[in-house]
């Protein structure tokens, strides 16, 4: 599936105007999902492990704009994403990573960012080779989860060489534990008996555990050539991890749970997963035209099938049809803040306006 110029250039205005009538509504606090009928939105005191994907499209919506006022909006929230330095919890990779790395020019972004690169290197255990799940989102500690990946691996880098070889450490790690034989596992504890085993949640069919790694490999495959990022390796596990998906039903839209496939679809996995091959499309080799057009396709598919338009009683430019926990039936059919980002990310690389690598 292809998609006019015209028709993308027009998705990412109706999702950034969203984002100006989303940043009117809730003020200073976080928009976490919105119901999909009404547009209204739930949200946060202090963003949750969300809170940076709501900054990053308020600097998408600036960088689009070029307004001051919005460029200003944009450095408020991510202000108010300070708090989570010292939070612990491996989410500061999703929550400050993306919440800074649009902010160019920023030095209130710059200077939190650098702070949050040594929190996390700070938080690395030698002994498991990566950065615990943490406690301040509730529950066990000792965790591997694939979600902990993804921002963590550039943010970490960013911190030279130290940080490099800590997020390579990270990412290796994880994906040690977390893929095997083709197969993701989203998440495991580590036991007092010094065994990791298997959570029961997320589950094996969990639609964000193959995007969000693919992710986490794609943004390691940015990072400067040395031996510890194991390149062949990372490559290799990228062809695997989006092979897997290729013939993925409604263009990349996966059910929610792969165990449920008749359930709730969750538009922010196919989101999520186009902005990776995108990424990957920009790593020389043999599959990046693959990459590239994959890409294209999941993202034309959302916008023409998934994105609300002006015609009906909807706000423009949501991203319908994504799911927070089909487990625990929370927001199951929902526009997800996360989701908006990542279409509004990739739609921006395709027109020009970021150089996906960076993000």
């Amino acid at each position: 599936m292809t998609v006019a110029g015209d028709r993308i250039e027009r998705a990412l205005a109706d999702i950034l105007c969203r984002a100006g009538v989303t940043r009117d509504e809730v003020g200073v606090r976080f928009p976490l999902f919105a119901d999909q009928e009404t547009g209204r939105w739930e949200t946060t005191g202090r963003g949750s492990w969300t809170g940076g994907f709501w900054a990053g499209l308020l600097w998408l919506r600036a960088r689009y704009t070029g307004d001051a006022a919005d460029r200003d909006v944009a450095s408020d929230c991510t202000a108010r994403l300070a708090g989570w330095v010292e939070a612990d919890t491996a989410t500061r990779g999703l929550i400050l990573w993306y919440g800074t790395a649009l902010a160019i020019g920023d030095p209130g972004a710059d200077e939190l960012r650098g702070r949050a690169a040594r929190a996390c290197l700070d938080a690395l255990d030698p002994e498991l080779g990566l950065v615990p799940w943490g406690s301040a989102l509730g529950g066990p500690r000792l965790l591997a989860r694939v979600d902990a990946v993804p921002g963590i691996v550039p943010l970490l880098a960013s911190w030279g060489a130290e940080g490099a070889a800590a997020a390579a450490s990270h990412l290796h790690r994880h994906i040690d534990l977390c893929y095997a034989d083709g197969a993701v596992v989203p998440a495991l504890r580590f036991d007092p008996d010094r065994v990791w085993r298997p959570c029961d949640e997320p589950g094996p069919g969990w639609s964000r555990g193959r995007p969000w790694l693919l992710l986490a490999v794609a943004d390691a495959l940015h990072q400067p050539r040395t031996t510890r990022w194991n390149r062949q390796r990372l490559e290799a596990t990228a062809a695997e991890l989006a092979a897997a998906l290729t013939g993925a039903p409604r263009w990349g839209v996966p059910p929610a749970d792969e165990g449920e496939p008749d359930g709730p679809q969750d538009t922010s996995a196919a989101a999520i997963t186009a902005v990776a091959l995108l990424k990957l499309a920009l790593v020389p080799g043999p599959r990046a035209a693959e990459y590239r057009s994959r890409a294209c396709s999941i993202l034309a598919h959302l916008v023409t099938v998934h994105l609300s338009g002006p015609a009906g009683s909807r706000p423009t430019g949501m991203l319908l049809n994504g799911c927070y926990d089909a487990g625990r039936s929370v927001a199951v059919r929902h526009e997800l803040i996360w989701g908006d980002f990542f279409l509004a990310l990739g739609l921006a690389a395709l027109v020009g306006l970021v150089d996906i690598r960076t993000v």
